[in-house]
């Protein structure tokens, strides 16, 4: 309840200064934002945060897969099958993402 508590007041303070700001800083805040993640060190930076994710996972991966059955491990895969989770457009590692 606390967290539904403090995502309620998260979100009316959010529309108070939403409102009290106006189009225009909305607008500038946008553009910074656009600007930010368009930069190319921002952007190196996010691309090596996301492969070291992606080299801890599959680190993670393979040292619980000696430690959970093999009935299990099949069980997630099969259900990801079945409920579209896997791309089929990029080649996928052990976590069922691409490497790009």
């Amino acid at each position: 309840m606390r967290y539904k508590l403090t995502f309620v007041v998260g979100l009316a303070l959010g529309y108070v200064i939403g409102t009290r700001a106006g189009r225009e800083r909305y607008e500038q805040m946008k553009k910074t934002a656009r600007d930010l993640s368009q930069n190319p060190a921002v952007r190196n930076a996010a691309e090596s945060a996301a492969q070291t994710g992606r080299e801890v996972a599959g680190k993670a991966m393979h040292v619980m897969s000696d430690k959970v059955p093999a009935s299990v491990s099949d069980r997630v895969h099969a259900l990801r099958r079945h409920n579209g989770h896997v791309d089929t457009s990029a080649p996928e590692d052990d976590w069922g993402t691409s490497n790009t």
